[in-house]
């Protein structure tokens, strides 16, 4: 029987092992922290939850369609578009198309011209025939550069999409690739924007109970340290070493980058910092909606979670978060007395008491996606020997892609070793 070695319990460590237990392998997966899962976590706390970082679910995505169990999953949903709030005013931009409590709002919105929403629809039709292969191809260049050649407006790609895409690509400049955008988009307008009722977590508890399903051996609180990658390679973990016909690296980039000697692993990082509030009352009429800050970018984005989760929050409170790009230096106090100003003057007629319970300060939360980033990435066999990489820096910074990763590492390890993928 071939042993495979699994370095990683993230998305991408969990799909391979899967993939090739049930192939016929004799699979050890080692994750250095107690939890499964990498970023998807979830803490549960007296009644609360919170997510490690605000994170949504494109239920669009190819590969989660493929791996997932979406019924399973309990999935709440966000309503379509987003309120723009400054001082004062929220207005409602969202996709009439899909979103019939939202349409007169958004055809009568000024926040953006009627250009930009005939635009808006002419290239939701035309991204919706292009494929997922043929987004990843051809040359590149900053979304923002895109939108502009697109002809859209300034107000529109300051009033919605440097917060709302900001908030996805953790870059409020759209600096990030057009092929980021343009797959997001079309997921965006493919499908929905959800959250499992039990918190993102969920989505990482039914891979890893796939994983035991097809016997896995899951072994947590265990770091490998180092990778010998001869023709059999060994890998070292704290107290001992083990050696495996095939190694499957799918740690985080720097740690992936570290034992393999991988260079083209990109380790440039994008944080954030999210913060969890609680208040009583009524909730904002924003309900299922994001709300975008387009005066300000501390915080970049609200979302009023118990209002589309109401799982996520005791029957008689509410829970919002707050999400800073970057990892500002602000103490907790100071981000949320922020996240209380941005309400206040969104909400002039009302006076929100903000109780501030959870605080997440994520240093990478995604790899950076210039232009240009994707065509450097590495392949799965790029490291010597039988190594192979599963990470979502095999392709794209989403959870879609670290779901696909570790599907593509296995079928890899499958054709090499004649298993019956």
């Amino acid at each position: 029987m071939t042993d495979v070695v699994v370095a990683g319990g993230g998305l991408a460590g969990l799909v391979a092992a899967r993939h090739l237990a049930e192939a016929g392998a004799d699979v050890r997966l080692f994750e250095r922290h107690h939890d499964l899962g990498g970023r998807v976590r979830s803490l549960r706390r007296d009644g609360f939850v919170f997510d490690r970082g605000f994170q949504v679910f494109f239920t669009a995505y190819p590969a989660a369609r493929r791996e997932l169990d979406y019924d399973s999953l309990d999935l709440r949903y966000f309503k379509p578009g987003a309120v723009v709030a400054r001082p004062g005013e929220r207005s409602t931009l969202s996709d009439p198309f899909r979103d019939v409590d939202g349409a007169l709002e958004t055809i009568l919105n000024r926040d953006v011209t009627l250009r930009d929403k005939l635009r808006v629809f002419e290239l939701r039709r035309e991204l919706a025939e292009k494929s997922d292969r043929e987004i990843s191809a051809g040359p590149d260049e900053s979304t923002r550069e895109y939108l502009r050649g697109r002809g859209f407006s300034d107000r529109f790609v300051e009033n919605f999409a440097a917060p709302f895409y900001g908030g996805i690509t953790l870059d409020r400049s759209l600096a990030t690739s057009k092929k980021v955008f343009e797959f997001t988009f079309k997921m965006l307008t493919t499908g929905r924007i959800a959250v499992p009722a039990r918190g993102m977590a969920a989505i990482t508890e039914q891979l890893a109970e796939s994983a035991r399903e097809a016997e896995v051996e899951l072994v947590t609180d265990e770091t490998v340290t180092d990778l010998d990658a001869s023709d059999t390679p060994e890998i070292e973990l704290g107290r001992e070493s083990v050696t495996a016909d095939a190694v499957v690296v799918a740690t985080d980039p720097e740690q992936a980058r570290e034992l393999t000697g991988v260079e083209s692993i990109p380790t440039d990082a994008k944080g954030c910092v999210t913060q969890y509030y609680a208040f009583d009352g009524p909730e904002l009429d924003a309900g299922k909606r994001l709300l975008l800050n387009a005066d300000s970018p501390a915080p970049n984005q609200i979302a009023q979670l118990s209002a589309v989760a109401p799982e996520y929050a005791p029957e008689d409170r509410n829970l919002l978060s707050a999400t800073y790009l970057g990892v500002p230096d602000d103490p907790d106090e100071d981000l949320a007395a922020k996240t209380a100003r941005a309400l206040d003057s969104w909400y002039p007629e009302r006076r929100l008491d903000l109780e501030t319970l959870h605080t997440d300060r994520i240093e990478f939360a995604q790899f950076a996606q210039p232009p240009g980033v994707h065509d450097r990435l590495p392949d799965v066999r790029a490291p010597d020997g039988p190594v192979y990489l599963a990470g979502e820096y095999t392709d794209a910074s989403s959870l879609n892609a670290a779901i696909g990763s570790g599907r593509t590492a296995a079928k890899r390890v499958a054709d090499d070793f004649d298993l019956a993928f």
